[in-house]
């Protein structure tokens, strides 16, 4: 199976389980609100979560960064064996890092719950210490999950990984519908717990069909060890730069209008379902490919692999962002507006999206430029780039909002996304050599012009059968799919029309199995 369809079919894998995953996800959010209602249990509960989970959360997600590359150098180096010892080390000195958070956690929980919500007294306070305490083996099976899922995807085993959430998501479920009136709250939090635990289970076959065996090691001592946190300090400043954003952002839009903060939050969720779902998957299938060419020292490879995931990435994100634009309104209309969001929030939202998707394709392209600079164990161009990123969102924030109030928050952070994308390309063009800039303008300008006539058929065909239905909600919203649909088939028709590459090989197989079926 060739690189370019094995990346396919593993990208695939990983859109299908993320959108079960964020289907369910959003099933188990709607039965919390219907089993415990929005009170003080559930405010309690959720700042029990945070409490459990924030630390460990981001250490494992950095962890999850680094070692992939690690695994593969190891690998390449020093063979199997090596790695898996690797696996069993690092495995064991995150499981004793995690007791220590725990044993820390169990006696300062009432320190730590008073510092994330001060307001917080006597019973509610009492129970959320409780909660947290239940919760804390939490800790313990987010770093193995994370440690599982990078020695899999660096042997490019994606199912495992990509379908962890389903049980997650499942475990929540069958608890609320079953359990959560005989064990309220705190079976809420001991569910979770279980959870968390079905997310390693779920690895460890795969990870054992791969050859892993564990056996205790414990080398405080090992050079790739140390290496592996000194690549991860940076992806965690980086993480808390990011989060550095988000704040000012909504520190900003708290002196606007009423309802400001809450159009941002929900249009960045919407523009993050095509990064999260799409981008995402395509950017963790190439991470692992990336490694084990930088690790070989094969940088024409590590630059042929680059190129499919950026091309395909301007492929997916280039449309989007001209459909976000043009369905902006009805999106949020059918989607979202009922009860108390009323049609002003849909207008504020649907305005939001637009200027959120003018930075779509940079927000993309960071995400698998950092992948490129991850995989060549580079940490430290990235936290920089995120650092001058925040720099120019700020300062763009402070000019913007003054003239077109949330909007331009919005603006801010795609104009610092394309500019903060643009360095980065500039900083791989110095580290890597000559980029081939040629084939990737050549991608962008045809899916551009592709995306602008799929844009414009959307939009005549949507308003025009729009305006003969008066307003009826199931009506509009097959009006809305069926002009997706349409656009769709039209965009991939142009890309294969204009001899995109990614295009014309998916195409040329599907004509394969077509004939081989007939």
């Amino acid at each position: 199976m060739s690189k370019a369809k094995k990346a396919a079919k593993s990208a695939a894998i990983i859109m299908f389980f993320t959108l079960a995953s964020k289907f369910l996800g959003f099933l188990r959010e709607v039965l919390i609100a219907k089993k415990f209602g929005s009170g003080w249990e559930t405010d309690t509960y959720f700042i029990a979560m945070t409490a459990t989970t924030m630390i460990m959360g981001m250490v494992g997600a950095a962890l999850n960064t680094t070692v992939i590359p690690l695994f593969s150098e190891i690998e390449i180096k020093h063979g199997k064996e090596r790695k898996i010892d690797y696996m069993n080390n690092i495995l064991n000195v995150v499981f004793f890092i995690a007791i220590i958070v725990m044993v820390l956690g169990w006696i300062f929980s009432p320190v730590i719950i008073r510092i994330l919500a001060k307001g917080f007294e006597g019973e509610q306070f009492e129970l959320a210490v409780k909660l947290n305490r239940i919760g804390l083996p939490i800790v313990l099976f987010m770093g193995t999950t994370y440690i599982f899922k990078g020695f899999l995807e660096s042997n490019e085993s994606f199912t495992a990984p990509a379908a962890m959430s389903l049980p997650f998501n499942l475990i929540y479920i069958v608890f609320l519908l079953f359990f959560s009136k005989q064990f309220g709250i705190k079976g809420l939090m001991v569910a979770s717990v279980i959870a968390a635990v079905s997310q390693t289970v779920i690895q460890i076959p795969s990870a054992v069909r791969l050859g892993y065996k564990y056996q205790f090691k414990f080398d405080l001592k090992d050079r790739y060890l140390e290496k592996a946190l000194i690549l991860t300090i940076p992806v965690l400043i980086g993480s808390a730069i990011n989060d550095i954003n988000a704040i000012v952002d909504k520190t900003l839009a708290s002196d606007l209008t009423t309802g400001s903060i809450s159009a941002l939050n929900y249009a960045s969720k919407i523009n993050s379902i095509v990064l999260g779902v799409f981008v995402t998957a395509i950017a963790t299938v190439v991470f692992p490919m990336l490694s084990k060419e930088s690790n070989k020292d094969n940088i024409d490879s590590l630059k042929k692999i680059m190129g499919y995931g950026i091309n395909t990435v301007l492929i997916i994100t280039i449309p989007a962002t001209v459909g976000l634009m043009v369905l902006a309104e009805p999106f949020v209309r059918i989607f979202f507006q009922r009860g108390a969001f009323d049609s002003t929030a849909t207008l504020m939202t649907s305005q939001a999206v637009i200027f959120y998707s003018i930075g779509m394709v940079g927000m993309a392209l960071k995400i698998m430029l950092s992948k490129v600079f991850y995989s060549l164990q580079d940490t430290r161009t990235p936290m920089i780039n995120g650092a001058i990123a925040v720099g120019i969102n700020i300062v763009l924030n402070l000019i913007l909002v003054r003239f077109m109030a949330h909007r331009g928050l919005a603006l801010a952070t795609s104009i610092s996304a394309i500019s903060t994308s643009l360095i980065l390309i500039n900083s791989l063009r110095k580290k890597l050599g000559n980029m081939d800039i040629k084939n990737y303008l050549s991608c962008f300008i045809k899916s551009t012009i592709a995306s602008i006539i799929m844009g414009i058929v959307v939009y005549i065909i949507y308003n025009g059968l729009v305006s003969m239905i008066a307003g009826r909600k199931i009506l509009d919203l097959l009006v809305f799919l069926l002009s997706v649909g349409i656009g769709s088939a039209i965009y991939f028709g142009l890309c294969y029309l204009f001899k995109i590459e990614e295009i014309n090989f998916i195409m040329d197989r599907l004509k394969i199995k077509m004939k081989l079926k007939m």
